[in-house]
């Protein structure tokens, strides 16, 4: 008995989806260790278990496979900027997005590698995003900033810079993975490692910009 259209269609697009998924996850490692200049096809063709053909025929060049790697990174890594609330309170929502930030970096620190590698070699395949969407979310959240300040909420700084330092501390823990633990040694296992490092940044950051209400002193008699 034939299988009906839609169900050959559907079975392909399932197989189809779990090979794009095993060919990017092995581009993954092997462009978050070597770069993207110094990764090849047959690299990620050998780690993923696939005939480069086979590759081939589901991503036509290496940039194809950088550049879904790259699109997701964004969009993962946004998200929590994006939910950068002004209607909340700024001590929360900066200890939500320090917390958020670093959990992104304990879990896919591949991830921020690969990035880290495109910004290392001048962004060429995502200049424009970097210039378009990723500036104009970063400017809508200055203002947002902006408003705590002049509402007397938190401290006067510079909105940018200080989304800035939060990107660099909490990504710290991914790019700079090996040299964390090759400090802090093997006795402060992973989730020690983050918590501690979660709880200082919080400090940090809140003791740094967030202005306490003045405690009014009670009438003498």
């Amino acid at each position: 008995m034939a299988i009906p259209r839609a169900a050959q269609t559907q079975r392909r697009t399932r197989i189809q989806g779990e090979k794009e998924e095993l060919i990017l996850e092995a581009a993954l490692e092997v462009f978050s260790q070597r770069g993207f200049h110094g990764s090849t096809i047959d690299q990620i063709a050998e780690v993923a278990g696939m005939s480069k053909p086979n590759l081939l025929y589901y991503f036509r060049t290496k940039e194809a496979m950088h550049r879904a790697l790259i699109d997701r990174v964004l969009e993962n890594w946004l998200e929590p900027l994006q939910a950068f609330d002004a209607e909340g309170d700024p001590e929360e929502e900066i200890r939500s997005y320090i917390r958020r930030k670093l959990e992104m970096a304990r879990d896919f620190p591949r991830e921020s590698r690969l990035f880290a590698n495109e910004i290392l070699q001048g962004a060429p395949h995502i200049a424009t995003v970097l210039e378009g969407p990723l500036k104009e979310l970063v400017d809508e959240k200055a203002e947002v900033i902006r408003a705590w300040i002049s509402s007397g909420k938190i401290r006067a700084c510079d909105p940018h810079h200080m989304i800035f330092s939060i990107w660099s501390t909490t990504q710290h823990y991914a790019d700079f993975d090996v040299q964390v633990r090759s400090v802090l040694g093997s006795q402060r296992e992973e989730e020690d490692r983050f918590e501690a490092a979660a709880t200082f940044l919080e400090g940090l950051f809140v003791n740094g910009l967030i202005l306490k209400p003045a405690l009014s002193l009670a009438a003498g008699p």
